[in-house]
């Protein structure tokens, strides 16, 4: 069986090549996406700054039921599939963590929100020229950066965790201590039935794994926002463009000193790249995910409530959060 995660040390063959150059190999004339070329390391020396948890890609859990369950994904992770909002605040008089309090606190709001504060989620017939939504493309508060060989020295497991801690100068049972234990646990959960996961902590692993499932014709692609703005309303573009296949690896960032992607596979899903334009002129060339079989996700989940159907009866799309990558099948051009 695959282990689910990579050690912090890379394979002889890929030690001697820097990850642009690997890149290059074997994805030739395969343009890198702005999500994974802000991600490499820039060259500096020094250990890198911790940057905290955020809650902002929390809405798109899919099937935990339980707010014990929501609360134990949040802190591992902020994209797990089966999540549903809950008014149920009885579990929190166990909680000792201010970020598992945090993200409920956060979640708690979902509920008694403006509705259109919760135009995250969208039907698939909405992606059509001249079609208006308001969003906010917020951008990530994470900064961290894959590592450099130099800091590949100590294996990304749990049982290293206090080596791992002292090498990062983090306060063991400090908020950081956690989430960084937390992410590390989450890589190492064994998968639940039907995923394909991997967590990568390098762009070559992230390359490997991408292929090992979907093959060599493969790119990555990501959102790319013009600049940062307030929520305002967007127009779709003309030139939205549907991708290949309806498989894809879509890879999460998580919260640790260097940049670690929580990589699974998903199914019956379709792809987007969509332009669109707000109303202070700001050009987003956005991914929006569909998903088009959603029978297995929680009845409670917020896309039902914010667009008012049930599970399994029409796709339910959402934009990808920057800073996030998906890999879809690249379409061979005909010569």
């Amino acid at each position: 069986m695959e282990s689910p995660l990579l050690p912090l040390a890379v394979t002889r063959s890929h030690a001697v090549l820097p990850s642009q150059v690997y890149w290059n190999s074997i994805l030739p004339n395969t343009p890198m996406p702005k999500a994974i070329r802000d991600v490499l390391w820039p060259g500096h020396k020094g250990k890198a700054v911790y940057v905290g948890a955020t809650a902002e890609s929390f809405p798109f859990f899919y099937s935990y039921a339980t707010a014990e369950d929501q609360l134990h994904s949040a802190m591992s992770s902020p994209f797990l599939y089966k999540y549903a909002a809950t008014e149920d605040c009885s579990f929190l008089k166990n909680v000792e963590s201010h970020i598992g309090l945090m993200l409920f606190v956060w979640e708690f709001d979902q509920l008694h929100a403006d509705p259109t504060v919760l135009a995250i989620f969208f039907f698939e017939k909405d992606l059509l020229p001249g079609k208006k939504m308001n969003f906010h493309f917020i951008k990530s508060s994470n900064k961290a950066t894959f590592s450099p060989q130099s800091e590949h020295q100590i294996i990304f497991s749990s049982e290293n965790l206090p080596d791992i801690l002292n090498h990062f100068s983090v306060k063991p049972g400090s908020l950081e201590a956690q989430i960084i234990k937390n992410t590390i646990e989450r890589c190492e959960a064994p998968a639940i039935k039907g995923e394909e996961k991997y967590c990568a902590t390098s762009l070559e692993s992230m390359i490997d794994f991408s292929i090992s499932k979907m093959g060599k014709q493969v790119q990555a692609i990501s959102t790319e926002v013009e600049k940062e703005t307030q929520k305002q309303e967007y127009t779709v573009g003309v030139g939205v463009e549907k991708m290949a296949g309806d498989e894809s690896v879509v890879c999460h960032k998580q919260n640790y000193p260097y940049a670690v992607f929580y990589c699974h596979v998903t199914q019956n899903t379709t792809v987007y790249m969509v332009p669109l334009v707000g109303a202070d002129g700001t050009t987003v060339k956005a991914v929006a995910v569909c998903h088009i079989d959603t029978s297995e996700w929680n009845p409670k989940h917020l896309a039902f409530q914010v667009l008012k159907v049930k599970p399994g009866t029409v796709p339910i799309c959402h934009f990808l959060p920057q800073g996030h990558i998906i890999w879809v099948t690249k379409e061979i051009s005909a010569e």
